[in-house]
């Protein structure tokens, strides 16, 4: 939805229910011996289908959802996994008074006209289902809607009187779940969160007496002026209730937040898929911009929890049958990426050529790797990236991608694929299927805006086990050490589409400056210990932890220590090693400049291993700390248990 920006009033304690885990009152570093990531819901692989918004706005009827639907079902990307329909703002037509019931838009949608009944979407949801389909649909957790809220001139805006208008969660929370899950069989629910940042007193619209002010908790210019906690309860609230009357774990929660609130550091552990950034748009700046909020936030991705950076845009504007440089790109990296691949354009149109781009099925199998691994930045730079992504067969993915205006020459290693360097490496190219092969390092020329990818099959590097940088979705930065959130400087930056050049521009905006990262720091650098360059490991902050699915394996080893970049005065850290929530191994507490000390420990047997580090005493900077060449192995050459 489409979003001014408004500066946010005090909080009240009172907008939520607590959702907070049982053992807030505990250190948050002590171990738990329990994944923490969000693993409720059918998000074990990012889910793929289609949503109303891009194609139609809210101007939507149950011709062109159910004509969508038969399209996806007639072309064939229904067996090729597009199976959620997803309803966006618009199908609402008020909430009756005084039972506060949900009431759709019988005009739009008549086969929810229920005879001597309550009006109910059953009918169209039973549709869906007998098509082989799952459905979706759209709240906000406030009050009212992004569309009363940013996009009021648009049709299908909710009727009535003040509290009749007031269609969002807030205050109704486990009635409209009740209602949308288990009454009306939906399986998907995408919740904005326009309600609780746009209607401060001063809106017009409030000033009007159209809708009642409701305390902004959410700035989405600044996370500084944004109650976290308070947000994150609502959403807590959401999915408890979700998972209430939805038991059997059908369904998927979607926390539309658009990068803001600090989610891109809580939404794993509450949805089932989250959303990075504001609304994309069918433009190349955009897509970056998108792209940039979750291409170096792998380590916040998993099974039961993705990364959103919105739904696809092929098929519109940059992104059109003109431009399949450019919307193969778009849909390669959003494979890449692990992101919910959710259709955004009226598909009783679409060319043959759109048809074949979104049907590919080798690059939604990278999508779908059941592996769960978000794919890192290899390389990383303003005009090429190389991201590569470990799959479930040991094999790779690799998309090499050309950001910029003009052609580029560069070279892939085997380096970049954690592969060895003198063992021969074989490529199958994702958009042809043909099959190449080198040693060492290959020449590659992209087009402009253009995106190579392959699966490579090499020696790994590591001949018993796995770095963890290359297992990102076995990874969980349960605290990651951020005491205070900043906003992100490395997105893209690129005009807002509904305020264009107006003002003095994009500027950074969304928390997660200084979380867990692969192979650099959390600021970004080169990992480094006493002047010595580290690979395939993994940086934090100072007083974080770190939980691993063991996958197995063995022992885990690493080289630890306080990286380069730290302020000289930096204090002492320690390293803990916990298997199952028992202490296994520990460092001695190591200062800035001192060589990287080796730990390992014996993790037989153990399922969650957690990673902690403890700062000695308090600082005014925080501390960067590297898990350096941190691996799983099985010194035996047996397999995992």
């Amino acid at each position: 939805m489409k979003r001014r920006l408004h500066r946010i009033a005090p909080a009240i304690a009172a907008l939520a229910l607590a959702h907070v885990p049982a053992s807030a009152s505990a250190d948050p570093l002590d171990p738990t011996g329990r994944w923490t990531a969000n693993e409720r819901g059918d998000a074990a692989l990012p889910p793929m289908g289609w949503n109303s918004w891009n194609a139609f706005t809210s101007d939507i009827s149950e011709e062109k959802i159910m004509g969508s639907a038969e399209a996806i079902l007639r072309s064939g990307l229904a067996a090729k996994g597009y199976r959620y329909i997803n309803l966006d703002d618009g199908w609402w037509l008020k909430r009756r008074q005084p039972d506060g019931r949900m009431m759709p838009r019988t005009a739009q949608f008549p086969s929810t006209i229920v005879p001597g009944g309550d009006p109910s979407l059953r009918p169209f949801t039973d549709r869906l289902h007998a098509m082989g389909f799952k459905a979706g649909i759209y709240s906000d957790i406030g009050r009212n809607s992004c569309g009363q809220v940013y996009t009021s001139t648009m049709p299908n805006q909710p009727e009535g009187s003040v509290a009749e208008r007031e269609v969002g969660l807030y205050g109704h929370i486990d009635q409209d779940i009740r209602l949308y899950f288990q009454d009306w069989g939906f399986d998907f629910i995408k919740v904005d969160g326009c309600g609780i940042r746009g209607l401060p007193a001063d809106h017009p619209e409030v000033r009007s007496g159209r809708y009642r002010a409701l305390p902004p908790l959410v700035d989405s210019d600044t996370v500084a002026r944004t109650d976290v906690a308070a947000v994150r309860r609502l959403y807590g609230e959401v999915a408890d209730a979700i998972q209430r009357y939805r038991p059997d774990g059908h369904y998927i929660f979607s926390i539309c937040l658009w990068g803001s609130a600090d989610v891109r550091a809580w939404g794993k552990d509450v949805g089932g898929i989250s959303r990075t950034s504001e609304d994309i748009a069918p433009s190349w700046a955009r897509m970056l911009h998108n792209l940039d909020t979750v291409a170096r936030r792998p380590l916040y991705a998993h099974p039961g929890s993705w990364n959103d950076p919105d739904m696809l845009f092929v098929g519109t504007g940059d992104f059109d049958e003109h431009h399949l440089t450019e919307a193969r790109s778009h849909f390669a990296l959003w494979a890449m990426v692990n992101a919910p691949l959710s259709i955004g354009y009226d598909l009783r149109h679409a060319s043959p050529a759109l048809l074949e781009l979104l049907g590919n099925e080798r690059i939604i199998a990278i999508d779908q790797d059941p592996a769960g691994n978000q794919a890192t930045l290899a390389f990383d730079s303003d005009e090429v990236q190389i991201f590569v992504k470990t799959l479930a067969s040991g094999d790779k993915a690799v998309a090499v991608f050309n950001r910029g205006s003009g052609p580029v020459d560069m070279k892939l290693t085997a380096a970049h694929l954690a592969f060895a360097d003198a063992a021969e490496i074989g490529l199958t190219d994702l958009w042809s299927g043909v099959q190449s092969r080198f040693t060492g390092e290959k020449e590659l020329h992209l087009a402009s805006r253009e995106t190579l990818i392959f699966t490579a099959r090499g020696t790994r590097l590591l001949a018993d086990g796995v770095y963890l940088s290359e297992q990102p979705g076995s990874v969980n930065p349960a605290v990651d050490g951020v005491r205070t959130p900043q906003p992100d400087p490395l997105v893209h930056r690129a005009p807002l589409q509904w305020q264009g050049t107006r003002g003095k521009g994009d500027f950074p905006r969304y928390g997660g400056w200084g979380g867990a990262r692969v192979d650099r720091t959390p600021f970004d650098q080169p990992q480094r210990i006493a002047g010595q360059w580290l690979g395939n490991g993994i940086g934090v902050l100072a007083n974080s932890r770190l939980e691993v699915r063991s996958g197995g394996y063995r022992q885990f080893r690493a080289r630890v220590g306080i990286d380069d970049s730290a302020a000289p005065d930096a204090a002492p850290v320690t390293f803990l090693v916990y298997g199952d929530g028992r202490l296994l191994a520990r460092s001695r507490p190591l200062r800035r400049g001192e060589p990287a000390q080796p730990l390992s420990a014996d993790i037989a047997g153990v399922r969650i291993v957690e990673l902690v580090t403890r700062q000695a005493s308090a600082s005014a900077a925080d501390i960067p700390v590297n898990w350096g060449e941190a691996a799983l192995l099985r010194p035996d050459g047996s397999r995992p248990d």
